[in-house]
C-alpha cells in the first residue's frame, strides 16, 4: 500500500499519535471474524478505558488475542501485506535512510527501496503521520507494508543499537583489572562485566541459540552457543574473567555465589529490545571451575499454529482430532531438545478454554498460557508429578498436560486419568512412537489397560533447514535417493538440495529448524497386539499398514520438497 492509498482518509489521535479513521473498530473486526468473544471485548475496552492504550495492544496483554492476528486483522483493512522481519537481511544502506529515533517512535523499519520507492515495515499501516514525517525526511515515496509491532522493535533493537564490541568489553575489563594491580582508580558508570554477560546473551539470542555453554578449561574460558541444535560460534575469554563472569550470572539467577561444590539450579529474566526472555540456569562443579548452561526459553517459538508445525495433511488431521478428544492418552515422545514442549503447547492452543477446564504440572512452567492454570512442580516441598496429579483429578478438569511422564506411579495416575474421562497430553522418552507402548508396560502400567487408555503417540525430531541464501541443486539427486533402502516408496525423478555455506548461516548451510513427525494413532487394531505382549518392531509395522509415515520417511519427503537435505534427515533419524 502506499501513502497514496489513504490519503482520503480522516486522521484522529492515537496513543498520541495521529492515525486513521478506521471503518469499524478493531475489537468488533476481530469479534465478527470470532477470534474473540463479547465478554472478552467487554473486558477489554474497561480496561483500556481504565488504563489507556490502543485495543489491539490491551486485547495482546490480556491474552485474548495474539499479536500476528491484529497485525493480519489490520493488514487486511489497508490492503497490505504481512512479512515477516526476522527472517529478512535488511542492506545497512537501507537502514541508514531512516534514523533510529523516528523509526522507534513510529514503530517502522525500512527494508527494501527501488529507486524512488522506500518499502517499510509499520505496525499500524493507518498511521499517515508516520508515513507523511518519513517521505518528508528521505524525500523518497513509501511503499508500506506491515509486520508484528514486536518483530520491528526486535529488529531496530538488532540492526540499530550500537555499543562496544564483546572484545571491546573483555579489553576494558583488563584494562581495569591491570589499573586495579597497579594501584590506579578507574570508576565506570557502568560495570564492564555486567556488560559482558548482557553482550554474551544478547549476541545468543540475536543468534535464536537455544542454549549457552560456559565452559571453563584449564589456560581459558569458552563461551558457546547451540544453534539449530549444534554447538558452535564459540567466543574465548581469558582465566582471569572466569570467576567474576560465572559469579555475575549466577547473582542474575539469584543462587549462592559462594557456592562451588554442589550443582545449583536458577532462572534469569532477561530484558532484549522490549521482550522479557527467560534463561534457565543450571551449575556443575569441574575440575577446571564450574560449568554453566543457560537454556533460552523463547515464548513466540511456541505461539505457533497447528499449520506451522509441519505436519504432513494426515497428521495434522489426526493430531486435530485427538485434541477434540474428551478422554485419551496422547503422548508426544522424542529426545530432549526435539520441540516436544511446542508441540504440546500447540496442542494446547487446540483446546477451547473457554468452554473446557484445562491444567497442566510443569517442571519449570516455561511459558505463561491465558485461561489455563498452570502448577510448578516442586519436588524438594512434596509437590512431585505424581502428587499434583492427585490433587490437581479433585479441581474437576477437562485437559490435563503433564509436562513429563518420570516414574510409574505419574504413568498409572495418568492411564487411570485417561479412562475416567480426561484427557491426558504428557510427553516420555523413547526412540519412536511404537517404543512408548513396550516403556509404558516396562514401567508397571497394567497391559490391558493400555489400549483403551492410549489414544495416539507423536514421535518426532528437529532437524535443521537448507539456507534459503545458499540453497542449491544436488547434481547426483537420484543417486542419492537410491542409496536409502526405502527409496522405492519415492519418485527418484526429484530433485535435491543443499546449502553451500554463507555468511547468512555461519558457512554452515542451515539456517532455522523444522520438526520431522510420526503420529501413530492406537485404534481396536493394536488391542490384540498389546495384550499379547508384542515388540516395537511388530507394533510399528501394524502402524505403517493403517497409513503411519515415519519419521525417516517423512524427512526423506520433506528434503525432496527442498526443505532440508538427506544428510541431516540421517545424521538425525540414524
Amino acid at each position: 500500500m502506499s501513502s497514496a492509498a489513504i490519503t482520503n482518509l480522516d486522521v484522529i489521535a492515537m496513543d498520541g499519535e495521529p492515525s486513521v479513521v478506521k471503518s469499524k473498530p478493531l475489537g468488533e473486526r476481530l469479534l465478527e471474524a470470532g477470534h474473540i468473544t463479547l465478554t472478552e471485548l467487554e473486558m477489554a475496552l474497561r480496561e483500556q478505558k481504565r488504563q489507556g492504550g490502543r485495543i489491539g495492544k490491551v486485547l495482546v496483554d490480556l491474552g485474548f488475542v495474539t499479536e500476528d492476528i491484529i497485525t493480519k486483522v489490520l493488514a487486511v483493512e489497508t490492503k497490505t501485506e504481512v512479512v515477516d522481519l526476522l527472517s529478512i537481511v535488511i542492506d545497512e544502506e537501507i537502514l541508514a535512510l531512516i534514523d533510529y529515533e523516528s523509526a522507534k517512535r513510529f514503530r517502522l523499519i525500512p527494508i527494501s527501496r527501488k529507486e524512488s520507492v522506500l518499502t517499510v515495515a509499520l505496525a499500524d499501516a493507518f498511521n499517515v503521520v508516520a508515513i507523511d514525517t518519513i517521505e518528508k525526511e528521505t524525500g523518497l515515496t513509501l511503499e508500506v507494508v506491515s509486520a508484528l509491532e514486536s518483530d520491528i522493535l526486535e529488529a531496530l533493537e538488532r540492526h540499530f543499537s550500537q555499543g562496544r564490541t564483546i572484545n571491546d568489553t573483555v579489553d576494558l575489563i583488563l584494562s581495569d583489572i591491570e589499573a586495579a594491580e597497579k594501584g590506579q582508580s578507574d570508576a565506570q558508570t557502568e560495570s564492564p562485566m555486567v556488560r559482558l554477560v548482557d553482550q554474551l546473551i544478547a549476541q545468543s539470542i540475536k543468534n535464536k541459540a537455544t542454549d549457552i555453554h560456559v565452559e571453563p578449561d584449564e589456560n581459558f574460558l569458552r563461551v558457546r552457543q547451540r544453534i539449530d541444535g549444534v554447538l558452535g560460534s564459540e567466543v574465548l575469554l581469558p582465566k582471569t574473567l572466569q570467576a567474576a563472569l560465572i559469579a555475575r550470572i549466577k547473582l542474575m539467577a539469584e543462587l549462592n555465589v559462594t557456592e562451588k561444590r554442589v550443582p545449583q539450579d536458577g532462572r534469569i529474566r532477561f530484558q532484549y529490545g522490549q521482550s522479557v526472555i527467560d534463561l534457565r540456569l543450571s551449575t556443575l562443579p569441574t575440575n577446571h571451575g564450574e560449568s554453566l548452561v543457560m537454556r533460552i526459553l523463547d515464548s513466540s517459538g511456541v505461539r505457533i499454529g497447528l499449520d506451522d508445525l509441519g505436519f504432513t495433511d494426515r497428521d495434522r488431521e489426526i493430531f486435530s482430532s485427538q485434541m477434540q478428544r474428551s478422554s485419551g492418552l496422547v503422548l508426544v515422545t522424542g529426545p530432549t531438545g526435539s520441540g516436544k514442549t511446542t508441540t504440546l503447547y500447540t496442542a494446547l492452543g487446540q483446546v477451547d478454554a473457554n468452554v473446557r477446564s484445562v491444567f497442566t504440572l510443569e517442571d519449570p512452567i516455561e511459558y505463561s498460557i491465558p485461561l489455563i492454570r498452570q502448577t510448578q512442580v516442586n519436588a524438594d516441598v512434596g509437590m512431585s508429578f505424581s502428587a499434583g496429579l492427585r490433587a490437581l483429578l479433585r479441581q474437576d478438569p477437562d485437559v490435563i498436560l503433564i509436562g513429563e511422564i518420570r516414574d510409574v506411579e505419574t504413568a498409572q495416575l495418568a492411564a487411570r486419568a485417561a479412562l475416567t474421562g480426561h484427557l491426558v497430553l504428557s510427553t516420555l522418552h523413547t526412540n519412536n512412537a511404537a517404543g512408548v507402548i513396550p516403556r509404558l508396560i516396562d514401567m508397571g502400567i497394567d497391559r490391558y489397560l493400555l489400549p483403551s487408555a492410549l489414544s495416539s503417540i507423536v514421535g518426532q525430531r528437529l532437524v535443521r533447514k537448507i539456507c534459503s541464501h545458499c540453497k542449491t541443486e544436488i547434481k547426483d539427486s537420484e543417486e542419492i535417493l537410491s542409496s536409502f533402502k526405502m527409496a522405492d516408496d519415492f519418485d527418484k525423478n526429484v530433485t535435491l538440495f543443499e546449502g553451500e555455506g554463507c555468511s547468512a548461516c555461519n558457512q554452515t548451510g542451515y539456517q532455522g529448524r523444522m520438526a520431522i513427525y510420526e503420529v501413530m494413532v492406537v485404534d481396536e487394531q493394536f488391542h490384540e497386539l498389546i495384550i499379547s505382549g508384542a515388540t516395537a518392531a511388530e507394533l510399528q509395522s501394524m502402524a505403517r499398514k493403517r497409513g503411519m509415515k515415519t519419521m525417516q520417511e517423512d524427512g526423506i519427503q520433506k528434503a525432496i520438497n527442498g526443505k532440508t537435505s538427506i544428510a541431516e534427515i540421517m545424521r538425525v533419524v540414524s
